[in-house]
């Protein structure tokens, strides 16, 4: 998504989502708070994820400025993908997405127990 400062939404939780609303994207942000991940290593730990798709995700973060491609001039050509400090500055999100998740399956599993 090429988001300029006039095309965003005024809403900022829009904004937000506009950024990272994608399923693909919240976990390639998730896999890329450890460090540094090569292209292979992103998809096999996303798992479920074509080629093509994570390819269109990766670019469209990149020009979002969330994280950034480095090329290696190595035969064959190494490639790494990580995040800028704005992509970092999404940790909260995702920390508070993964806390409501855990709450949210340790009670739906309490209500399965007593019913």
């Amino acid at each position: 998504m090429n988001t300029g400062p006039l095309s965003l939404p005024e809403c900022p939780v829009e904004v937000t989502l506009s950024l990272i609303g994608d399923r693909w994207k919240v976990l390639i942000l998730r896999d890329l708070m450890d460090g540094t991940k090569r292209f292979g290593a992103l998809k096999k730990s996303i798992g479920g994820i074509s080629q093509k798709v994570l390819t269109a995700n990766l670019r469209a973060m990149e020009q979002d400025g969330l994280l950034q491609r480095t090329v290696y001039a190595e035969v064959p050509p190494r490639v790494e993908y990580s995040l800028t400090d704005l992509g970092r500055s999404l940790s909260p999100v995702l920390d508070a997405m993964r806390d409501w998740g855990e709450a949210y399956r340790t009670r739906r599993q309490a209500e399965k127990e007593t019913s």
